[in-house]
Protein backbone atom coordinates (compact mmCIF):
# COMPACT_ATOMS: atom_id res chain seq x y z
CA UNK A 1 0.00 0.00 0.00
CA UNK A 2 2.63 2.42 0.77
CA UNK A 3 4.42 1.29 -2.43
CA UNK A 4 1.33 2.80 -4.09
CA UNK A 5 1.42 6.35 -2.80
CA UNK A 6 5.24 6.04 -3.88
CA UNK A 7 4.46 5.03 -7.16
CA UNK A 8 1.64 8.10 -7.38
CA UNK A 9 3.99 10.84 -6.40
CA UNK A 10 6.15 9.86 -8.98
CA UNK A 11 3.83 9.66 -11.78
CA UNK A 12 2.34 12.82 -10.17
CA UNK A 13 5.65 14.23 -10.95
CA UNK A 14 5.98 12.86 -14.53
CA UNK A 15 1.84 15.16 -14.91
CA UNK A 16 3.53 17.96 -14.12
CA UNK A 17 6.09 18.10 -16.73
CA UNK A 18 3.83 17.16 -19.39
CA UNK A 19 1.35 19.87 -18.27
CA UNK A 20 3.84 22.06 -18.96
CA UNK A 21 4.40 20.65 -22.77
CA UNK A 22 0.73 20.48 -23.62
CA UNK A 23 -0.54 23.23 -26.35
CA UNK A 24 -4.13 23.51 -27.69
CA UNK A 25 -4.46 23.20 -31.09
CA UNK A 26 -7.13 25.01 -33.24
CA UNK A 27 -10.75 22.56 -33.96
CA UNK A 28 -10.78 23.45 -37.75
CA UNK A 29 -12.26 20.41 -39.35
CA UNK A 30 -15.67 17.91 -38.81
CA UNK A 31 -15.15 15.36 -35.99
CA UNK A 32 -14.13 11.86 -37.91
CA UNK A 33 -12.02 10.25 -34.94
CA UNK A 34 -13.12 10.26 -31.42
CA UNK A 35 -10.90 8.80 -28.17
CA UNK A 36 -12.72 7.77 -25.15
CA UNK A 37 -10.94 7.03 -22.05
CA UNK A 38 -13.45 6.13 -19.45
CA UNK A 39 -13.07 5.11 -15.72
CA UNK A 40 -15.00 1.79 -15.65
CA UNK A 41 -14.40 1.95 -11.96
CA UNK A 42 -17.64 4.22 -11.09
CA UNK A 43 -18.99 4.36 -14.57
CA UNK A 44 -20.96 1.27 -15.83
CA UNK A 45 -22.51 2.70 -19.04
CA UNK A 46 -19.75 3.14 -21.70
CA UNK A 47 -21.61 1.05 -24.11
CA UNK A 48 -24.75 3.57 -23.78
CA UNK A 49 -21.91 6.19 -23.88
CA UNK A 50 -20.75 4.76 -27.10
CA UNK A 51 -24.65 4.69 -28.51
CA UNK A 52 -25.08 8.40 -27.80
CA UNK A 53 -21.79 9.61 -30.33
CA UNK A 54 -23.23 7.16 -32.71
CA UNK A 55 -26.46 8.50 -32.82
CA UNK A 56 -24.45 11.82 -33.19
CA UNK A 57 -23.61 10.88 -36.59
CA UNK A 58 -20.17 9.06 -35.50
CA UNK A 59 -19.12 6.39 -37.25
CA UNK A 60 -18.61 3.41 -34.77
CA UNK A 61 -15.40 2.15 -36.39
CA UNK A 62 -14.06 5.45 -35.57
CA UNK A 63 -14.58 5.48 -31.80
CA UNK A 64 -11.94 3.60 -29.39
CA UNK A 65 -11.96 3.27 -26.31
CA UNK A 66 -9.50 2.81 -23.48
CA UNK A 67 -10.93 1.88 -19.58
CA UNK A 68 -9.29 2.44 -16.53
CA UNK A 69 -10.15 -0.06 -13.20
CA UNK A 70 -8.75 0.54 -10.23
CA UNK A 71 -8.96 -2.89 -8.96
CA UNK A 72 -7.63 -4.52 -12.45
CA UNK A 73 -7.20 -8.70 -12.65
CA UNK A 74 -5.28 -9.65 -14.67
CA UNK A 75 -7.18 -13.22 -15.45
CA UNK A 76 -10.50 -11.72 -15.86
CA UNK A 77 -11.29 -10.90 -19.46
CA UNK A 78 -12.59 -7.52 -20.16
CA UNK A 79 -15.23 -6.68 -22.99
CA UNK A 80 -12.96 -3.66 -23.77
CA UNK A 81 -9.10 -2.74 -23.97
CA UNK A 82 -9.02 -2.13 -19.93
CA UNK A 83 -5.95 -0.85 -17.88
CA UNK A 84 -4.94 -0.53 -13.89
CA UNK A 85 -1.94 0.84 -12.36
CA UNK A 86 0.36 -1.86 -12.87
CA UNK A 87 0.21 -0.68 -16.85
CA UNK A 88 2.13 2.51 -15.22
CA UNK A 89 5.72 2.60 -14.42
CA UNK A 90 7.07 4.50 -11.64
CA UNK A 91 8.44 6.89 -14.73
CA UNK A 92 4.98 7.54 -15.81
CA UNK A 93 5.48 5.16 -18.61
CA UNK A 94 2.90 3.24 -20.36
CA UNK A 95 3.98 -0.65 -20.33
CA UNK A 96 0.88 -1.47 -22.44
CA UNK A 97 0.83 -1.67 -26.39
CA UNK A 98 -2.88 -1.02 -26.67
CA UNK A 99 -2.53 2.31 -24.44
CA UNK A 100 0.77 3.61 -26.13
CA UNK A 101 -0.89 2.90 -29.53
CA UNK A 102 -4.46 4.94 -27.73
CA UNK A 103 -2.15 7.69 -26.63
CA UNK A 104 -0.19 7.89 -30.35
CA UNK A 105 -2.96 8.61 -32.43
CA UNK A 106 -4.20 11.42 -33.48
CA UNK A 107 -7.52 11.62 -32.58
CA UNK A 108 -9.88 14.60 -33.46
CA UNK A 109 -11.64 14.34 -30.46
CA UNK A 110 -10.58 12.98 -27.26
CA UNK A 111 -13.28 13.04 -24.31
CA UNK A 112 -11.51 12.18 -20.66
CA UNK A 113 -15.04 10.61 -18.97
CA UNK A 114 -14.03 10.66 -15.73
CA UNK A 115 -14.89 13.44 -12.87
CA UNK A 116 -12.62 12.19 -10.38
CA UNK A 117 -8.87 13.44 -10.63
CA UNK A 118 -7.27 10.42 -10.92
CA UNK A 119 -3.26 10.77 -11.24
CA UNK A 120 -3.06 7.91 -13.95
CA UNK A 121 -6.17 8.91 -16.43
CA UNK A 122 -4.87 12.33 -16.07
CA UNK A 123 -1.32 11.30 -17.15
CA UNK A 124 -3.17 9.67 -20.22
CA UNK A 125 -5.34 12.88 -21.45
CA UNK A 126 -1.79 14.69 -21.14
CA UNK A 127 0.55 12.71 -23.14
CA UNK A 128 -2.44 12.11 -25.41
CA UNK A 129 -1.97 13.60 -29.12
CA UNK A 130 -5.74 14.39 -30.02
CA UNK A 131 -6.21 17.19 -31.05
CA UNK A 132 -9.20 18.45 -29.22
CA UNK A 133 -9.63 17.35 -25.71
CA UNK A 134 -12.88 17.83 -23.76
CA UNK A 135 -13.55 16.72 -20.07
CA UNK A 136 -15.58 17.37 -16.92
CA UNK A 137 -15.23 20.83 -14.97
CA UNK A 138 -14.31 18.91 -11.61
CA UNK A 139 -10.99 17.71 -13.78
CA UNK A 140 -7.88 20.13 -13.52
CA UNK A 141 -8.26 22.72 -16.11
CA UNK A 142 -5.19 22.40 -18.02
CA UNK A 143 -5.80 19.51 -19.40
CA UNK A 144 -8.90 19.84 -21.59
CA UNK A 145 -9.71 22.06 -24.01
CA UNK A 146 -13.62 22.09 -23.17
CA UNK A 147 -15.14 21.31 -19.83
CA UNK A 148 -19.05 20.20 -19.39
CA UNK A 149 -20.38 20.90 -15.60
CA UNK A 150 -22.62 17.26 -15.65
CA UNK A 151 -22.39 14.16 -13.14
CA UNK A 152 -20.58 11.37 -14.85
CA UNK A 153 -24.25 9.15 -14.95
CA UNK A 154 -25.98 12.41 -17.29
CA UNK A 155 -23.69 10.79 -20.06
CA UNK A 156 -26.72 11.68 -22.64
CA UNK A 157 -26.25 15.76 -21.40
CA UNK A 158 -22.56 14.92 -21.90
CA UNK A 159 -23.13 14.12 -25.50
CA UNK A 160 -25.94 16.75 -26.16
CA UNK A 161 -24.07 19.57 -24.75
CA UNK A 162 -20.88 18.05 -26.71
CA UNK A 163 -22.06 18.08 -29.74
CA UNK A 164 -24.07 21.61 -29.27
CA UNK A 165 -20.70 23.36 -29.05
CA UNK A 166 -19.39 21.18 -31.92
CA UNK A 167 -22.00 22.29 -34.41
CA UNK A 168 -21.63 26.34 -33.03
CA UNK A 169 -18.01 25.93 -33.67
CA UNK A 170 -18.52 25.16 -37.24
Amino acid sequence: MFLNYIKEFFIKKSLKNNLRSVKNEVFTSAIQTIGLLVDETKFKHSKELIKELVLNGINPDNIKIVAYRDKFKEKKTYSRPTFGRKHINWKGEIETDFLTEFIDTDFDLLISYYDIEKTILMLITAKSKAKFKVGFTSVDKELNRWMIDTTLENYKLFVFELFRYLKNIK
